[in-house]
């Protein structure tokens, strides 16, 4: 397994189906419909305008077997050390480390970016991201009782969240 940065024109379209399954078959994400190919553009160029990074997981043949990014926490200015993460693997690659390895090194991309804070909000029945985000350092900083609803239940959003010892000398403005 290597690590990439992904690209919309190599990658887009297999981001789109770990997406779309996780939108259909889980909740790991509080959507109901699939994404369309397009929305893919948007989510690309978001990134690319934040500077932020996806990183990719791919076997020995280019294939993408999972990524992980991370994106502007909250808008306001003061919150600009902050970044809310997602860790998506494709159904048939989970539980053998590859959650593990894309967490690792989108912490590693923030460090070096000099953020402070990354945040994960992620469902409290998903067992197995809990246990990886609390197995690299990740507390338990709060829930959202009830935040959302679907599968015909409410949802509970648990945040975690990781310190970083970046930046060396943070600055306000």
């Amino acid at each position: 397994m290597n690590f990439i940065m992904c690209t919309y024109d190599t990658h887009a379209g297999a981001i789109l189906d770990i997406f779309n399954e996780a939108i259909v078959n889980s909740t790991a994400i509080y959507d109901y419909k699939p994404r369309s190919r397009e929305s893919m553009a948007e989510w690309f160029k978001a990134k690319d305008d934040g500077g932020f990074p996806v990183i990719g997981a791919v076997d020995s043949l280019g294939h993408l077997l999972g990524f992980a990014s991370y994106g502007t926490f909250r808008r306001w200015p003061a919150y600009k050390y902050s970044v809310e993460h997602s860790v998506y693997v494709d159904k048939d690659h989970r539980g053998k480390g590859i959650g593990a390895g894309l967490l690792q090194k989108l912490i590693e991309a923030a460090k070096e970016q000099q953020f402070h804070v990354m945040v994960g909000g992620i469902d409290v029945t998903n067992s197995a991201s809990v246990a990886l985000h609390e197995k690299l350092g990740f507390v338990h900083a709060g829930t959202v009782r009830h935040a959302a609803f679907k599968f015909g239940t409410w949802r509970d959003l648990g945040f975690y969240q990781l310190l970083l010892e970046t930046p060396v000398h943070p600055i306000e403005g």
